[in-house]
């Protein structure tokens, strides 16, 4: 089966064949590049979609990530960013295996049909050109010989006229010799142009064409050859990424089973437990006797144990008794007193001498002059809340307005993040110090001088750190019971009373020492301070274990470390990588078990290993 000899007279239509067969490969390489871009507009969809759902720093959504349906949520989008990424490299390997190789292919094939069928029709022109000059030497011939009939019946004619003289008769026979010898030039000319036309003639139908042809069909058939492969390769691309699509659902589907209800809901206790015990029941209040009302002792703590410490609530802004319709009159004082403690009890306590408060004889008007000596205003229980929150910075630095429990995890929560600001510092300070040993060392480098401002500078953050450090460490012990609690004046300077002047209460520390059960004691000594512990951050890293190796790293020059830290390498040499250089110009090497130190990074060549346990890039 060969074109050459099925189809050699179908030039015209082989050429419209292959034209349509480029267009094919053509429309075959638009549809790629359309899937291309879908795959790479989806992935970017799928991207934004999880950045648009991933918490915000330090916002609430990032603390409501502590609980395992979150966690498992924030699992899912990251999966799906991975499962965006997916989709990027079905996109990336389509168009640099197809579509980059195919419209390559494509000029490459325009080019080589272009030159079959210019052979082509080179021969066509050729064979056409021997047919032109067979009709002209036949038509040549054939004029020859019909002159030279002519020419012999006119001297037949003349030589049979008696009357024509000898001389005329002469000549036309010689015109008549003349003709004839010209048809006889005429015929052999034309019998050797018809020779070499049909040679020609079976050379182009036997040998040229076929050939032309032939190598026109191999073309078509490379064609459909890449278009079958380019095919394949499509699927394989789609199929390289399913294992790992597979993972990304497989990573979901473990995130969805993590999800643990019973930890969550102990994590909700933990967020909002306040530490305090539910009210005791409501004594009866008998509005029949003509007796000045005085406060129920059960309406501010459990009867039954006999407690006497004032209780308040925790973040709940609610009523502890929801049932319990508020009064509507306009005159407040004609309000029930439980209800004037209720709104006491749900408040959160801002000022520390309410503490003092005792239950059993003591009239409701004690308990206004009191709250008026101590903030400076004649107000009601809820009314001295609402105005010491309405004033300016009256969030006191100690958390002291919120319950024990969270107080205490949000002074926990502070000493992390100090104790974290003073590691950052003193990693800071560690890698100026290096810089200036390395200045020293090669004063071409720089100016050991210029990094003294710096290196002052990081010391005395560092030292403020540590003392609001121990500023704090010091509430949280006195919080969960590891030093005596704080003088009166201890509190004052903790911020709670900045921005105000308030008269000392002298009654408050006598109320406190006389409540009945002694529930709530403080020291009324305002020399009582709080001693802060000093604390030793250079103690954390004495047991600290052998760091992994991140990569490697192969020495670019020669370093002769002679100072306390480094590490000398030799060019060419290989050596593992255990820390990588956080910006101050060192990286942290290996060469063995006991053997590590700090080279410049600018001396060696590092190579990272990706899938190394805590590799990071510090810029």
């Amino acid at each position: 089966m060969s074109w050459g000899t099925e189809l050699w007279d179908q030039f015209d239509n082989l050429e419209k064949h292959t034209q349509w067969g480029i267009d094919i490969l053509e429309k075959y390489i638009k549809f790629v590049k359309e899937r291309t871009e879908i795959e790479l507009s989806y992935a970017k969809q799928l991207r934004n979609l999880s950045k648009k759902y991933q918490p915000k720093k330090n916002s609430k959504e990032e603390e409501e990530h502590r609980y395992t349906a979150c966690k498992a949520f924030l699992s899912t989008l990251n999966e799906m960013n991975d499962y965006a990424g997916q989709h990027e490299v079905i996109s990336e390997n389509m168009t640099s295996q197809i579509t980059v190789e195919l419209a390559r292919y494509v000029q490459e094939l325009k080019q080589e049909r272009k030159s079959h069928f210019h052979e082509g029709r080179k021969a066509q022109q050729h064979i056409e050109t021997c047919w032109k000059q067979l009709e002209s030497s036949k038509r040549r011939f054939e004029r020859d010989c019909k002159e030279a009939d002519r020419a012999q019946q006119y001297f037949e004619k003349m030589d049979a006229d008696i009357n024509v003289t000898k001389a005329d008769v002469e000549k036309a026979r010689q015109q008549a010799q003349i003709r004839h010898q010209m048809a006889e030039d005429s015929k052999a000319d034309y019998s050797s142009i018809l020779q070499k036309f049909n040679h020609e003639q079976r050379e182009y139908y036997y040998s040229h064409i076929p050939t032309i042809f032939q190598k026109i069909q191999e073309m078509e058939e490379r064609r459909i050859v890449r278009m079958g492969e380019s095919m394949k390769t499509y699927a394989e691309v789609d199929r390289q990424v399913v294992p790992i699509i597979g993972k990304c659902l497989d990573g979901i589907v473990k995130a969805a089973e993590s999800i643990d209800q019973k930890n969550d809901s102990q994590l909700v206790i933990e967020a909002y437990k306040s530490g305090f015990e539910p009210p005791g029941d409501i004594e009866f209040e008998d509005y029949t006797q003509p007796m000045k009302r005085t406060i129920s002792e059960n309406s501010l703590s459990n009867s039954r144990e006999g407690k006497a410490e004032l209780k308040f609530g925790g973040k709940s802004k609610g009523k502890l008794w929801p049932f319990i319709k508020k009064n509507k009159s306009p005159k407040q004082q004609k309000e029930p007193l439980s209800h004037r403690f209720n709104e006491f009890m749900t408040s959160k306590p801002k000022i520390h001498c309410f503490r003092s408060l005792k239950r059993g004889t003591q009239s409701f008007c004690f308990h206004k002059e009191l709250m008026k000596r101590t903030i400076g205003k004649p107000t009601y229980a809820f009314e001295a809340r609402d105005y010491v929150v309405s004033l300016p910075g009256a969030a006191p630095e100690d958390f002291s307005n919120l319950p024990p429990e969270q107080r205490r995890k949000k002074l926990q929560q502070k000493v992390d993040e100090l104790n974290k600001d003073i590691q950052k510092e003193m990693d800071q300070r560690d890698a100026i110090t290096k810089m200036k040993d390395v200045y020293l060392k090669n004063p071409q480098m720089g100016d050991p001088a210029s990094l003294d401002h710096k290196l002052t500078e990081v010391s005395q953050n560092i030292e403020k750190l540590r003392l609001e450090a121990q500023k704090f460490e010091a509430w949280l012990a006195e919080v969960e019971g590891r030093l005596p609690a704080r003088s009166e004046q201890a509190r004052r300077q903790s911020g709670m009373y900045d921005g105000q002047t308030a008269p000392p209460v002298s009654n408050c520390a006598q109320d406190r020492e006389s409540s009945p059960d002694g529930s709530y004691t403080e020291e009324q000594s305002q020399e009582s301070e709080v001693k802060v512990l000093a604390t030793d951050f250079d103690d954390e890293f004495d047991d600290e274990e052998p760091l992994p190796a991140i990569g490697t790293c192969k020495a670019l020059y020669t370093f002769d470390g002679q100072n306390e830290g480094t590490i000398s390498v030799v060019e060419g040499e290989t050596l593992y990588v255990i820390e990588e250089d956080k910006g101050d110009g060192w990286t942290r090497i290996r060469r063995s078990e006991d053997e590590e130190g700090y080279v410049p990074t600018s001396y060696v060549e590092v190579y990272l290993d990706k899938n190394a346990k805590g590799a990071k890039t510090y810029i």
